[in-house]
């Protein structure tokens, strides 16, 4: 098994081939079914899992996943639980790069070196913490360095002067925000994604994925010329949501499951 620094640059080391990046959050309905669902998405044409981690003020999460969220923290969900999953994930034969989507306090309340040391450990790729800026990841950075994890750095149209300093600090890939505000599915996307899009590529050497908004095949399809990756989330889990009561019933989990596996397909092969 490749290991946890090379596994996400060994992916992005073809950067004529574009990659799909899946996004739901852990316990959404069930642990059980989180599992089966990154199972089924990976044999669907996913490149690289985002597991979300529950948070109970999700700053930069709409309400399709905020009510994800919800819904797993009545579960008693944890970052420990995401941890596990990853693990379990691992120890299922699954080689699929995996990155965790969490907020900068439950990694605190976990201990900082305690919580990079647990990612290598159970197998998890890299992190990406939206609420911790560049400017005080230092702690975090130099911890997923020893224990070769990439802090995933996100970049929006907001983000203007400091395009070139996250570019040169990025390490893994760059995330780049397609849209103003929170997660969520769009009918359309920015007149200027292009543009900003050609300015992230000029401030970095690491690949670009596109995520925040991204919803149909024909976006994927619009997108995918000017990155090298494209992140659904929100469309997804509002197909999680849908199925909920199947996916916790476990004779209807399987049905449930591959329905969503064939929604996940149909944005894969958009980049085909």
């Amino acid at each position: 098994m490749a290991t946890a620094l090379n596994r996400i640059d060994q992916l992005f080391a073809d950067r004529d081939r574009k990659r799909f990046i899946p996004f739901l959050t852990v316990g959404d309905p069930s642990i059980e079914a989180t599992f089966h669902l990154v199972k089924a998405m990976v044999e669907a044409g996913a490149d690289l899992i985002e597991l979300g981690v529950p948070y109970s003020d999700p700053l930069a999460d709409g309400p399709t996943i905020q009510r994800a969220s919800e819904r797993a923290l009545k579960n008693g969900v944890t970052i420990r639980d995401a941890l596990q999953l990853v693990k379990r994930l691992r120890e299922s034969g699954m080689e699929a790069s995996i990155v965790l989507f969490t907020y900068f306090n439950p990694v605190l309340q976990y201990g900082i070196e305690r919580f990079f040391a647990d990612l290598a450990a159970y197998g998890a790729d890299g992190v990406v913490i939206p609420d911790l800026p560049i400017e005080e990841n230092g702690p975090a950075v130099t911890s997923a360095k020893q224990h070769g994890i990439h802090v995933i750095s996100l970049v929006a149209p907001t983000s203007s002067s400091r395009i070139n300093t996250i570019g040169a600090q990025a390490t893994g890939f760059l995330y780049c925000v397609s849209s103003l505000g929170v997660t969520g599915a769009r009918a359309d996307l920015r007149e200027d994604l292009a543009d900003f899009l050609e300015r992230v590529k000029a401030s970095t050497s690491v690949p670009t994925a596109v995520g925040f908004g991204i919803s149909t095949p024909d976006q994927v399809r619009a997108v995918a010329p000017h990155t090298d990756g494209i992140i659904v989330g929100s469309a997804i889990v509002q197909q999680i949501e849908k199925h909920a009561e199947q996916l916790k019933d476990p004779k209807q989990m399987p049905e449930a499951v591959e329905k969503i596996k064939t929604f996940v397909h149909q944005l894969a092969s958009a980049l085909q």
